[in-house]
């Protein structure tokens, strides 16, 4: 399976890392659902990481085609590589990856995050470890590019390059931290842990505001690491697939947005949290304001998407009390 990968232009751009702790363990934490067709080719990316110091939780919620027999196959096959297999809560992907993140059992250390239905490039983990050693024992998430593929691995085009970068005012209205790219140093999943498992709507989007709201730090890499895959099961599917931006736009008209936003707020504020000492006061005026007072707090704290039009529909939006 990994044949269709081999001489890609991507591989070529993946460059290794100059210096890296090999003896890093790594636990890679997968949610599965129904991912049969797909699994497989994730599996053996794995396998041909050349950081080899990895073990692998899942946690499948739910699954009724052959995904867990996929799964009990490879743990035959590689005992010493799946750790727990286990049942998820069966509350949507975003429960399913913070019970993987929470669980009591899950030891301390580096975590990866990882979909069911995407491809690594083998030197993934090898670069998340060496760029995630600049952050020393403060939280940190990395994340990188990818290549959105159709559902045979034919080449998209990359994801974007996002021009501002990582920050609050950008993490309040906005995720650039893609899931199924990020690893976390063991401060950021104590971080997460110590929230615990919140209702929010994006687990990714949620590790984005929480290392943001506490003063952690977000890398993102500019080098394309992973193969997306395009499907009809897809959460949300591709940015630039013109269907997407038109649902996307939608959903922002109806208040999407807004609704999870305020989601993500409620959770930061009832979390236990060390957070930055301007932020209760910004999630509080938030949240108790109406439609002129979000645009006054977006005003004063400078509440940004990546790209200008994005930030100018958002504008819109919240004219439209829709934010």
């Amino acid at each position: 399976m990994l044949q269709l990968m081999k001489g890609d232009d991507c591989l070529a751009q993946a460059t290794r890392v100059a210096s890296y702790d090999p003896h890093q363990h790594v636990r890679i934490l997968m949610g599965t659902m129904n991912g049969a067709n797909w699994l497989e080719y994730q599996l053996e990316s794995f396998l041909a990481q050349t950081h080899r110091n990895w073990t692998l939780w899942i946690s499948d919620d739910g699954s009724t085609d052959g995904t867990r027999e996929i799964i009990e196959r490879f743990a035959r096959h590689h005992p010493d590589r799946v750790e727990r297999v286990l049942e998820g809560p069966k509350m949507g992907s975003a429960a399913n990856y913070l019970s993987l993140l929470c669980h009591p059992d899950l030891p301390d250390g580096v975590v990866a995050l990882s979909d069911q239905d995407d491809v690594w490039l083998p030197v993934k983990l090898e670069r998340a470890l060496g760029q995630l050693a600049q952050a020393g024992s403060e939280p940190c998430a990395w994340s990188a590019r990818y290549q959105f593929t159709d559902e045979e691995l034919r080449l998209l085009r990359p994801s974007p390059e996002w021009q501002r970068g990582p920050s609050l005012e950008n993490a309040l209205v906005q995720n650039i931290l893609s899931g199924h790219t990020l690893t976390l140093n063991p401060a950021a999943l104590a971080l997460i842990r110590q929230a615990g498992p919140q209702p929010v709507p994006h687990h990714d989007w949620w590790i984005y505001l929480v290392l943001m709201a506490c003063r952690g730090r977000a890398l993102v890499d500019t080098e394309t690491l992973l193969f997306y895959r395009q499907h009809d099961g897809n959460a949300l599917g591709g940015r630039f697939v013109e269907s997407a931006h038109r649902t996307r736009a939608q959903m922002l008209m109806d208040g999407d947005l807004r609704d999870w936003i305020e989601a993500n707020l409620q959770a930061l504020m009832t979390a236990d949290l060390p957070l930055a000492e301007d932020v209760p006061q910004l999630c509080e005026g938030w949240l108790q304001s109406g439609r002129l007072g979000r645009l006054a707090l977006m005003q004063r704290h400078g509440v940004h998407r990546q790209f200008p039009q994005e930030t100018a529909l958002i504008w819109v939006v919240g004219l439209f009390g829709r934010l």
